[in-house]
């Protein structure tokens, strides 16, 4: 500032030749004239010119401290990414109990139902090779909010669908969008937590499903427009935490090669190339698992239990994934080594499920159902614990994406098999026979090469 009453120092006029210049860029740039335009000169502009400086620093920082106090901290920023991993899975496993009610209003054939089920796996396999390492660019923000807006127009279009091409579309549009949120929460969780994050990073998806396949099946049997007010209510959700992406501080520091990321590629870290090889068996087994349940397991429990009961379809993958999230929750803190036993316990519950269809006793198949979720979470917890230490921050959304690439081909493509085989078979209990036998080589083989290991 300029002292009026003694000579200016050096000090003081470089403040106010600084303060001057700032003065009149701001006026280049759009800002009221300045003090000579209004006829002030001299010492009268040096004073407008550093009050207005300060006041526009004021400004600044005042609303720097208000974003800071809007600003979500790191554990609620933790807490709602693992909610949008939920939610998108919620999304993505709701449909499951309604198939029948499509089926019946449409007339399709369960090979039908399958592709129907496989367009999702397709669309999240292309956003996976193509926006699967975006967030470590452009940060994790901009593609969360991008998802849920893609996830959103998704669940609109299930609320209108009229037909079969209809569900594709948005079966597609939810595969976009999904693809392009699980690689980036995760990287944001393990941002914000490795520890948590890694069990967060298994038990929240199995929970979203379990939550979407029992939620619906409850809409379906108790409350009207099952086909409808499903999806309205994820898309509230998503609404709400849409607002939260908004008040979240970014985990991540952008850096360039966006554009030259969104080419289709798979960005393996070396140092995870060796664990990942050994442990694709089992993670095409789980999630080949997961398929069928997700596909045509509500076909099976009905068959099983001879009833045409919608609630049956969804308790059948809520028993498999909501068992798989509480064994990863009891303990996800166990060393990989004791959790990647749970391939054992996915066997047993495989063979107890094919036991069921002979016996015609669908006790025994949610018991099997139950154990083979149990050892699924624990194989893919321990799978994870395996896999991410190994990788570096800058290329956590890349493994992700690859780890999600193999288990979205493993849960879509075997389940399309099994849907032309029951439709020209003609039985899905030989399909289920098949399909059950098929998880077993898979897991004992990831078995196998751990114990070589």
């Amino acid at each position: 500032m300029i002292n009026q009453d003694v000579t200016m120092t050096s000090t003081t006029e470089q403040t106010f030749l600084d303060a001057t210049k700032s003065w009149r860029r701001n006026t280049a740039d759009g800002w009221p004239a300045g003090p000579q335009a209004r006829g002030v000169t001299g010492e009268s502009a040096g004073e407008s010119a550093g009050e207005s400086a300060g006041t526009l620093g004021t400004a600044s920082a005042n609303a720097s401290a208000a974003r800071r106090a809007w600003a979500l901290s790191p554990r609620a920023a933790f807490y709602l990414q693992a909610s949008m991993i939920i939610s998108f899975l919620c999304g993505s496993s709701a449909p499951t109990p309604l198939y029948a009610i499509y089926q019946a209003a449409w007339g399709f054939t369960p090979i039908t139902v399958t592709v129907i089920f496989g367009s999702y796996a397709i669309a999240v396999l292309a956003a996976l090779l193509t926006a699967g390492s975006l967030s470590d660019h452009v940060g994790r923000k901009p593609v969360l909010l991008v998802a849920i807006a893609l996830q959103m127009i998704s669940m609109i279009a299930f609320a209108t669908a009229g037909s079969v091409h209809a569900l594709i579309v948005a079966r597609v549009l939810q595969g976009v969008a999904t693809g392009g949120a699980v690689g980036t929460v995760g990287a944001g969780l393990l941002d914000l937590d490795r520890a948590k994050g890694t069990v967060a990073n298994s038990v929240a998806p199995m929970a979203g499903a379990a939550i979407g396949a029992l939620g619906a099946s409850l809409l379906v049997e108790l409350l009207p427009a099952p086909t409808e007010l499903v999806y309205i209510v994820v898309l509230v959700v998503l609404v709400a935490q849409a607002i939260g992406v908004t008040w979240m501080t970014e985990s991540v520091t952008p850096k360039p090669g966006a554009l030259a990321s969104l080419r289709p590629h798979l960005a393996m870290p070396r140092a995870t190339r060796r664990a990942l090889f050994a442990l694709t068996p089992a993670l095409i087994g789980m999630w080949a698992l997961y398929g069928f349940y997700g596909s045509l397991g509500p076909a099976l429990a009905r068959t099983i239990a001879h009833s045409s009961s919608h609630l049956l379809g969804g308790l059948a993958l809520a028993a498999l994934a909501g068992s798989g999230a509480a064994t990863v929750f009891a303990f996800g803190d166990r060393e990989p080594r004791t959790l990647a036993r749970g391939g054992f316990v996915m066997i047993g519950g495989v063979a107890l499920v094919l036991a069921s269809i002979a016996g015609e006793s669908l006790a025994l198949f949610f018991v099997g159902t139950a154990l083979a979720g149990a050892g699924f979470g624990a194989a893919y917890q321990g799978a994870l614990r395996v896999v991410l230490p190994l990788a570096e921050p800058h290329e956590r959304a890349g493994l992700f994406s690859i780890l999600y690439v193999i288990c979205y081909l493993a849960m879509g493509v075997p389940a399309v098999i099994a849907g032309a085989f029951v439709v020209y078979a003609g039985s899905i209990t030989h399909a289920a026979y098949g399909y059950g036998l098929a998880v077993i080589a898979l897991a004992g083989l990831a078995l196998a090469l751990r114990r070589e290991r």
